[in-house]
């Protein structure tokens, strides 16, 4: 799953700690996420959500291989 939390991150001057302070993750989970290494809890996708009033499907964006 490809996302825009990067993006979004950086046009908020937010290091990835402070991201991952928001959303009571870890910075290495952050970090995780950004690099499409990991993919959040639907909980988790919520609070993205919410945080940059966002709906979801515009933070994270399904792959080929997602909708298959």
């Amino acid at each position: 799953m490809n996302n825009r939390l990067k993006v979004l991150r950086a046009e908020r001057d937010w290091s990835q700690e402070e991201l991952a302070q928001k959303v009571g993750v870890s910075r290495q989970t952050i970090n995780a996420i950004e690099r499409g290494k990991y993919d959040p809890s639907l909980p988790l996708a919520f609070k993205f959500a919410q945080l940059f009033a966002l709906p979801i499907e515009e933070i994270f964006l399904p792959t080929e291989e997602d909708l298959v």
